[in-house]
């Protein structure tokens, strides 16, 4: 399965303008309820500061950033997991995403209603979070029956899945997410990895505010932040419209320009697309010529050959050793020659972990 991010929400909430704010591809975003019936597929790049220092130093003829796949999935409706809406297509998409970016509605506007009747980004997360509870009690109680059918023919192992399962089931009749729930790392492979569920995924939630509130969040944005407080997640508050206007500037300048009368140190999108990178479990590193530089995406704990296999499968094959410098050291020494009179240039071999922020040069041979 490819590592995506799905975003999800109610309808008319601004998820499609949110993702068509840092997707390469753009979605038509309407006013009316249910207008969307199928998901968008696009990809963002990783705005990463740190390629952009590389290059001052390194004057590369291209700067190449990680990027991130998304699906902008329809607006949910309550009573989804019952088939409302486009409710099971919607359920059946977030299945196929590796994490979710949950956007919700914190602001007013008389002219575009709320499915619900108002503003209450607490009561919309709620909702959507008992359609995919939901969702996912219906294939754990599905998971339990064949372990029972297991059980009476004698298998010892069915029983310690049933009362996990059960532990499980419990859980989510609480109203509870899945990923909230303590469980050894042996049980989530045994009994939970291969039901995909939709509440075991991880997620990242973006609060849709009005301009005035870009900086500071609002009333509800603050409401939204005390509900999952307990969750180990992050808030980010993005105004929608304005990061719209944004993106349609093609001009550096002009963008520059923009965000400071917004007072805004850059557009909360890049901030959200990093947290996205992030919420996957990725991490980048570098390397750096004349030709280019260039952000390299990896899972964390990969090794050296591993991320070296990304660059080429040749390079994984052939791996010899991997020639490192950290970005930190880079900028502080100004040049690799500057790193390596200051002792910090390293040669690592197959078992180095590669971290966050690394500059290598693979030597191989084929």
């Amino acid at each position: 399965m490819a590592l995506n991010c799905g975003i999800v929400g109610l309808t008319n909430i601004g998820k499609t303008t949110i993702f068509n704010c840092v997707s390469n591809t753009k979605a038509e975003a309407t006013s009316f309820a249910f207008s969307a019936t199928k998901s968008n597929i696009g990809m963002a790049e990783v705005r990463d500061q740190r390629l952009w220092e590389i290059d001052k130093l390194i004057r590369s003829a291209k700067i190449v950033p990680a990027t991130v796949d998304l699906v902008d999935l329809p607006g949910l409706a309550k009573g989804a997991s019952q088939g409302e809406g486009v409710g099971n297509k919607f359920l059946a998409d977030i299945q196929k995403t590796s994490a979710l970016i949950h956007v919700l509605r914190c602001f007013d506007d008389p002219e575009l209603p709320h499915v619900e009747g108002s503003v209450n980004p607490v009561r919309d997360k709620e909702i959507v979070d008992l359609e995919l509870q939901v969702r996912d009690l219906d294939l754990v109680e599905r998971k339990i029956q064949r372990y029972e059918k297991l059980v009476k023919v004698g298998d010892k192992e069915a029983k310690v899945a049933i009362e996990f399962l059960m532990r499980l089931k419990n859980w989510l009749e609480d109203f509870k997410n899945t990923r909230d729930m303590e469980m050894t790392e042996r049980e989530e492979e045994l009994y939970v990895r291969d039901m995909f569920l939709l509440t075991m995924k991880p997620v990242l939630y973006v609060c849709n505010v009005d301009d005035a509130s870009a900086i500071t969040g609002n009333a509800y944005s603050e409401n939204l932040k005390e509900a999952v407080k307990n969750e180990k997640t992050e808030v980010i508050v993005i105004a929608g419209r304005l990061e719209s206007e944004i993106a349609e500037l093609d001009n550096e300048e002009d963008r520059a320009m923009f965000l400071e009368d917004a007072g805004l140190p850059e557009p909360g999108v890049n901030r959200l697309i990093r947290s996205a990178y992030k919420l996957l479990n990725l991490q980048s590193f570098f390397t750096a010529g004349p030709k280019e530089v260039k952000a390299w995406t990896i899972k964390q704990g990969m090794t050296a050959p591993q991320a070296a296999g990304v660059i080429h499968s040749d390079l994984e094959r052939g791996f010899i050793r991997a020639e490192v410098m950290t970005y930190n050291d880079l900028i502080q020494y100004k040049s690799e020659q500057g790193v390596k009179e200051a002792g910090k240039f390293r040669l690592e071999g197959k078992s180095y972990i590669v971290q966050d922020g690394d500059i290598l040069h693979v030597r191989f041979n084929v």
